[in-house]
């Protein structure tokens, strides 16, 4: 799938290469939290421990060459390139990655690390988390929900992103803690400018598998990658708001494009939004989703969280938001659905909340922008 070349050159930039097709590289928030100088926005949002987070791809192959990626190699493809006796199994991948993982940040352990509390690194040791979003698509690995089903045997969750193209494997995906799908723009030329699509039918591909995430009885999460000058002016929003009610997700991440890596071949500083930019396209965008406000603001990677009203909860006559996720009851819920309980019914994203802590909630948000 690689030459030598870049394969190299990936291993410089801090990848790992796992088996034929899959990859491990280290979260800066990971390195942060081990530091004790702060966890990424997950964990504001949705209670993910930084630390012991495996951010890694099933796949390096994706159907679209994102203007805004900054990974460096793009191989763009539309079906599973690998022979099936190439084809690594789940086990050797999620094996392999920890393993991978594990190597990549033994130099924390170290007394060159500056936080002298080695409680963070020691818990980095055990994964509870696994980010498949690291480089290409990994829901085109052909087992996929085998995987799925592996990583929440051992306790781990699983936080998928998918850049829309593939709906039948949206479709049949095996419950995930949390689905992403990257809406790249909300009109048909955009989303050609900016995502560079291989599908012919990219447009009916996007919208196809926005319906179907509709129907998922987990937890989704609908991302904007917003890019100031492109695809973030105030005119888009009742185009992009369509979109979302099309697929109805719990969440919405409204997040900055980050002018890193291979994206500056194709973008500016200048095109990279601020913090205050980003809430304010947030309060514009709101106005046009009655069901949803604004819960939480992580400044740092500017990005503002949305989330249905319905997870603000009343509890002893307070609303109180449920935006975070109990992850006992997560992997009880799972694995008892994976055992084939004909007494179990589909749980729901309902049935794995839990109270968002106060300090991470944003207050007195200004709409009359």
């Amino acid at each position: 799938m690689l030459n030598d070349k870049q394969k190299k050159k990936l291993n410089e930039q801090g990848y790992r290469l796992i088996g034929n097709h899959s990859s491990v590289k280290i979260c800066e928030w990971t390195k942060n939290m081990i530091r004790g100088k702060g966890e990424c926005y997950k964990h504001w949002f949705y209670g993910i421990n930084s630390n012991q987070c495996l951010q890694m791809t099933t796949s390096l192959t994706c159907a679209n060459q994102c203007m805004f990626c900054w990974r460096e190699y793009k191989l763009a493809s539309k079906k599973w390139p690998i022979k099936d006796s190439q084809t690594d199994n789940p086990d050797f991948i999620i094996n392999e990655s920890i393993k991978s993982h594990d190597k990549l940040l033994t130099g924390f352990k170290g007394n060159t690390n500056p936080n002298p509390d080695k409680e963070p690194y020691n818990k980095s040791k055990t994964i509870k988390h696994a980010a498949l979003s690291l480089i290409g698509e990994s829901i085109l690995y052909p087992k996929i929900n085998e995987i799925i089903n592996e990583f929440h045997k051992k306790g781990i969750s699983t936080f998928l992103v998918t850049n829309a193209q593939y709906p039948e494997q949206i479709k049949s995906l095996a419950p995930v803690t949390q689905l992403y799908i990257s809406l790249d723009a909300p009109t048909q030329e955009l989303i050609k400018k900016i995502d560079k699509p291989i599908f012919k039918d990219y447009w009916q591909r996007l919208n196809q598998s926005l319906e179907i995430m509709s129907k998922k009885k987990q937890r989704t999460c609908i991302r904007l990658t917003l890019i100031k000058y492109v695809n973030m002016s105030e005119d888009l929003c009742e185009n992009y708001s369509n979109l979302i009610k099309k697929a109805s997700p719990d969440f919405i991440e409204v997040k900055a494009y980050m002018s890193v890596g291979a994206s500056l071949k194709n973008f500016k500083y200048k095109n990279m939004p601020t913090s205050k930019e980003i809430m304010q396209f947030s309060q514009k965008l709101i106005k046009y989703l009655k069901d949803y406000e604004i819960v939480s603001e992580h400044y740092a990677s500017r990005v503002v969280m949305l989330a249905k009203k319905k997870f603000k909860k009343d509890i002893n006559g307070e609303p109180v938001w449920h935006t975070w996720i109990d992850f006992d009851k997560f992997n009880k819920l799972v694995n008892s659905k994976s055992n084939n309980n004909k007494n179990n019914k589909e749980f729901t994203t309902e049935d794995y909340l839990k109270e968002t802590p106060e300090r991470f909630l944003v207050k007195n948000i200004n709409l009359s922008i």
